[in-house]
């Protein structure tokens, strides 16, 4: 089975590219089967990974980002294919 983790933040006003930065460098312990980093406007940045694992897993997360780059919490979320 794939599993997909969504992990969302958005940034302080004009610390997209921060934000962006942080979630870019950051290592995870084992390497997922895809990673993939997009940003959109509002200063959001997303990073899905792909893991072949069942849906409840344990599986590696990013991090909460410290509290100076983000004007929220991170929301996550967990998505299983059904091909």
């Amino acid at each position: 089975m794939t599993v997909a983790l969504m992990w969302e933040a958005r940034a302080v006003d004009g610390g997209g590219d921060a934000l962006l930065a942080w979630a870019r460098a950051q290592e995870l312990p084992v390497r997922p089967l895809r990673r993939e980093t997009l940003r959109a406007p509002g200063d959001r940045v997303l990073v899905i990974t792909w893991w072949d694992a069942a849906y409840d897993a344990e599986l590696p997360e990013l991090p909460e980002p410290d509290g100076e780059l983000v004007s929220r919490a991170v929301h996550r979320w967990r998505f299983e294919s059904v091909g």
